[in-house]
């Protein structure tokens, strides 16, 4: 009976210990949980805030180059920190956000949205109508001077067009300008100069393969003479600059990189997503392929040269930019070059923006603004004529992030990393 006693006392206290235990791993089990609940909450949070700090740069103003502590009204146990800067023609948006050690990053180009009339073209007013030939055809409304359009005859060609514009029409009291503090930073990009001590170099030399973060410091590739890339891939938070000339070769693979010389040549075949900032020339060959958000920009005052060569952007055929092409600068009354020459067989997907003279034989999915146009055929000068154009904003997605004007909603154009 004794035996029994202690036998039953012995398996008592075992099953109150079992129970103890579980007790116990009940209890920490709840506690990791909550633990862990409260992690993955801040972590949810974390993303939240961290899209704030982007979207507070999307909707206030504020200063380039300088950190922005985004107002949260909240515990002071969270942060969000915004620093906006320039990458090419687009701002580029660097946000911060913590809570009690979790820290999440996010970085992403900035555009303007597309307004609400989604506009094929904007010519300024010069005190002469467009005068349209050949086949063609702008789809989209239409801001134009108050003389209005009409058609003409280039070489016996004469416009066959059902009408003149496929969309409404209205008039060009203003010319869209291009933010300040963006044309500001594009006109320092040349005379800009490295520090020696300070600036991260890449020696091709060395490796042909470099990728950086947009988080890390900014990497250079930078020479006085002529720079050619061939067999070379280069990604992300990197500008190449020369003080005479880049040549983009096909066996290049080149995505967000910032190009900087007075004459950027690509070649032919070329595959691509990058921006180019030229003050002399740009010549984008035959079976180019820039995808979005690429830029080409030219920033040079006109000056009539000696020789027939003229700073301009030139498009061959067969080729397809996404993206902007840019000519900034003044022009003059005997400008009779073009400073963006667009061949018939050219594609761009996006905007192009022309303070100058453009000569447009392509196609344009999207917007352009236009200061004048210009058709050079059988050794004549046609001023204001479109000549086998296709001027159509319906094609482009409205998703689509373009050039920064003043005043104007912005958007993301790409997240980077």
């Amino acid at each position: 009976m004794k035996k029994l006693k202690a036998g039953s006392l012995q398996l008592v206290t075992f099953i109150v210990v079992v129970i103890a235990l579980l007790l116990s791993a009940f209890i920490i089990l709840i506690h990791v949980h909550k633990q862990f609940r409260t992690k993955t909450d801040h972590v949810i949070e974390t993303v939240g805030l961290v899209d704030k700090g982007v979207n507070y740069v999307l909707h206030n103003e504020s200063l380039v180059n300088d950190t922005i502590s985004v107002p949260l009204y909240d515990e002071d146990y969270k942060s969000v920190k915004a620093y906006k800067s320039f990458w090419g023609m687009y701002e580029k948006v660097y946000s911060v956000a913590s809570i009690k050690g979790n820290t999440l990053k996010k970085t992403a180009l900035i555009g303007s949205q597309l307004d609400d009339s989604k506009g094929a073209l904007y010519l300024k007013d010069n005190n002469k109508p467009v005068v349209l030939v050949g086949h063609t055809k702008i789809r989209g409304k239409a801001y134009l001077p108050k003389r209005g359009v009409k058609s003409g005859n280039i070489s016996g060609v004469s416009y066959y067009g059902d009408t003149y514009i496929y969309g409404q029409t209205a008039l060009s009291k203003s010319f869209p300008k291009i933010n300040n503090e963006l044309l500001k930073h594009i006109k320092t990009l040349d005379k800009s100069t490295l520090n020696p001590k300070t600036a991260e170099y890449i020696n091709l030399e060395k490796s042909k393969t470099h990728i950086n973060s947009f988080e890390n410091p900014l990497q250079f590739i930078y020479s006085h003479s002529e720079i050619t890339l061939s067999d070379v891939s280069l990604t992300g938070h990197i500008k190449i600059q020369s003080q005479t000339k880049i040549v983009v070769d096909a066996s290049a693979h080149l995505t967000d990189v910032v190009l900087m010389a007075p004459i950027i040549e690509i070649k032919s075949n070329v595959k691509g997503a990058f921006q180019a900032f030229a003050t002399k020339y740009i010549n984008v060959a035959k079976y180019v392929t820039l995808n979005y958000p690429s830029t080409l920009v030219l920033n040079k005052d006109y000056v009539k040269e000696a020789s027939d060569m003229h700073n301009m952007i030139f498009v061959d055929d067969h080729s397809v930019v996404k993206g902007s092409i840019v000519a900034l600068g003044l022009s003059s009354s005997n400008n009779y070059d073009s400073q963006i020459k667009i061949n018939p067989n050219a594609t761009i997907k996006g905007a192009v923006y022309c303070e100058q003279n453009l000569e447009l034989r392509g196609t344009v999915y999207g917007t352009v603004y236009a200061n004048n146009f210009i058709i050079k055929e059988a050794g004549s000068i046609y001023q204001n004529h479109l000549y086998n154009a296709l001027i159509n904003s319906d094609e482009l997605e409205s998703e689509y992030m373009g050039l920064l004007f003043t005043n104007s909603k912005k958007g993301i154009a790409k997240w980077l990393y």
